[in-house]
């Protein structure tokens, strides 16, 4: 069963959290609600979906090799992907998000060193180490 179901949001690092907030903003997004991460940011919804979110940094870093962090996907099947994962000899890290929302999400690194992340709905039960089921 694949698990990505759809695209879910980009992640950009910015030095101008506000310069960002204002650009994205004229072209419809809009600020909202976001976890509360131990560092500075935003999550920009287009409607009720947050599909930008932006890390704030102090300083980008050098040399200037591009703002996009990562790719994430909308998934299913947290197990099952971990499993899979690990059979590919693929290194994953996974991640409970703070709470009000508490998604699952692993994080991996695709073929070319781009990073993925995998964002699982919070009722996933908690996984197993991979491989370890029978």
């Amino acid at each position: 069963m694949p698990a990505i179901k759809a695209m879910d949001h980009f992640t950009v690092l910015s030095d101008r959290l506000e310069e960002t907030r204002a650009f994205y903003e004229r072209l419809g997004l809009t600020n909202g609600p976001r976890p509360e991460f131990e560092v500075p940011g935003l999550w920009l919804y287009a409607g009720e979906t947050p599909i930008l979110h932006v890390i704030g940094v102090d300083r980008m870093p050098e040399p200037r090799g591009g703002a996009i962090d990562h790719m994430a996907f909308a998934a299913s099947g947290l197990q099952d992907t971990l499993d899979l994962l690990k059979a590919a000899g693929v290194a994953c890290q996974i991640v409970r998000t703070p709470r009000p929302y508490s998604y699952w999400q692993v994080f991996c690194d695709d073929p070319n060193g781009a990073k993925v992340e995998l964002t699982f709905p919070a009722d996933e039960p908690r996984p197993l180490e991979p491989g370890t089921r029978s």
